[in-house]
């Protein structure tokens, strides 16, 4: 089920029982914030936040939108957030039909390709109100998350570029610093998209135009953070998950499109040839502050929003947080995609609690020796898991989103003298124990099953396992009313 936008989400989470209220007037300095954090720490991520009366504003806040299991699936509209890869999947590997049997077998799937595609539209409720003159971004409840970041931010906004070379858009989740009531600074990291567009534009001596929209369908908030390939436009890939293409209108300002139903839109650009300013720190999503760094000053040319605006926003911090179950969704997704490329993965993990960047969980069907090492090697040059610090790999029975049996295979089935790498590669920015930003080690590690073409010299124990037959007697006394192990079990 797709969503038209936001405020229809938010009565489907209503329904659910999934959104609470807040009637208390808290201020969007800070105050905010600390009740995100405390709900997001609630078992199972706790409820979509909506606080009707920010301090000094008449806009709500929307939060943690996104932050648990179900809320998500509603939003994607998927049980099984696999289906959505291979969706994607298709996307990118198309099978050439080799009949003409086959070729009419794939229009149907064509069909839902083409309706898949962005619709582009003359009016929506994002133009009930402009705003070329007379801005001021603070306008709107805009948080200041944590007590030591250097302004407010926007945290949800779906900033959309288009390369200056080939035209084709992007929409990233980039954090956005409030400079002044016209001026934002842009978190355009290294490795991001954006930056890349930056880099041309200031290359072929051009501005670049940047939007910035806020709502919407649900699922176009989850797209702009997914680590698709730069040649896939992120709002057709939200159509093919809505199986409904999303509906875009030009800028009043800017040559770019963005989503009619949008709640806010903040229109500018930026000149390369300024010099970049200071922004930071930023309570990000590692649980430590990003120090002040140099990112490009972007300048507002108009704003734009619907009649009684809803402020969208996330909170990044010490995990867990609703980046928590975005993440998740992203692994679930391209977990298809990896499985194509290396087929003898059978799944992997990116826990929250290690920022997604910094622990790799994958286990394989190990065919030959050193294949762990192959397939952490692949995985290094996989997108963003290019960034990966450390990359664990076990054998294909071991479920690596157990963290109990992740470090009872780790710490048994590894001798760090002969089966951890120690390598140089790239690294996440907001990674601080490296020396240089964006540039440190990475390790590897073997916990598969060792074998004796790989140095093992003993013999390799078995798992201690009870036989099958006593475990199916056991498993039919549990089901025996007249048994008193039904009880014992049951309490």
């Amino acid at each position: 089920m797709a969503f038209r936008d936001l405020r229809e989400f938010i009565r489907a989470l209503e329904k659910e029982g999934e959104l609470f209220r807040v009637k208390e007037t808290l201020s969007p300095i800070l105050e905010i914030s600390e009740v995100i954090d405390r709900v997001s720490k609630l078992p199972g991520g706790g409820k979509a936040l909506l606080f009707e009366k920010p301090e000094g504003y008449s806009i709500p806040v929307l939060a943690n939108m996104l932050g648990s299991e179900k809320r998500i699936k509603m939003a994607l509209g998927y049980e099984n957030l696999e289906d959505i890869g291979w969706k994607l999947y298709k996307l990118l590997k198309p099978e050439i039909p080799g009949t003409f049997l086959e070729k009419l077998k794939k229009i149907p799937e064509l069909k839902k390709l083409n309706d898949s595609l962005p619709k582009k539209v003359k009016d929506g409720p994002i133009r009930e109100n402009v705003k070329t003159k007379n801005i001021d971004i603070l306008d709107f409840p805009i948080l200041k998350c944590w007590p030591l970041d250097g302004g407010r931010y926007i945290t949800f906004g779906q900033v959309i570029t288009k390369d200056p070379e080939s035209g084709i858009r992007n929409v990233g989740l980039y954090r956005v610093q409030v400079l002044s009531p016209t001026e934002l600074a842009l978190h355009w990291q290294i490795h991001k998209d954006g930056n890349h567009h930056y880099w041309k534009a200031k290359k072929l001596g051009k501005k670049l135009e940047v939007a910035i929209a806020i709502g919407g369908d649900p699922v176009l908030s989850y797209v702009a953070s997914a680590p698709l390939p730069p040649e896939v436009d992120e709002y057709l890939f939200a159509g093919i998950i809505r199986e409904d293409g999303v509906e875009l209108i030009k800028g009043v300002t800017v040559d770019l499109e963005y989503p009619a139903h949008a709640e806010i839109v903040i229109e500018g650009y930026v000149d390369p040839n300024e010099p970049l300013v200071d922004e930071g720190p930023f309570g990000d999503h590692t649980g430590f502050y990003t120090p002040v760094d140099k990112y490009p000053k972007m300048h507002i040319t108009a704003v734009l929003h619907r009649n009684n605006p809803i402020y969208l926003t996330t909170l990044v911090g010490r995990p867990p947080q609703e980046d928590k179950y975005i993440g998740w969704a992203t692994e679930r997704i391209f977990l298809p995609l990896i499985k194509f490329q290396l087929p003898e993965v059978v799944d992997y993990h990116l826990p929250a609690e290690g920022c997604f960047h910094n622990f790799c969980f994958v286990s394989i069907k190990k065919r030959f020796p050193g294949h762990a090492y192959k397939v952490a090697y692949a995985l290094l040059g996989l997108g963003l898991l290019s960034l990966e610090k450390h990359i664990v790999v076990f054998d294909d029975w071991i479920n690596v989103h157990d963290i109990g049996e992740v470090l009872w295979a780790w710490g048994n089935n590894v001798d760090p003298l002969r089966d951890v790498l120690i390598l140089k590669g790239p690294i996440d920015v907001l990674d601080h124990s490296t020396n240089s930003v964006g540039f440190g080690g990475k390790m590897i590690v073997d916990a598969t099953t060792k074998w004796r073409e790989e140095g093992y010299t003993r013999q390799w124990p078995s798992v201690v396992e009870m036989i099958r037959e006593v475990k199916e007697k056991i498993d039919r006394l549990l089901v025996d009313p007249r048994s008193s192990l039904r009880e014992l079990f049951r309490t």
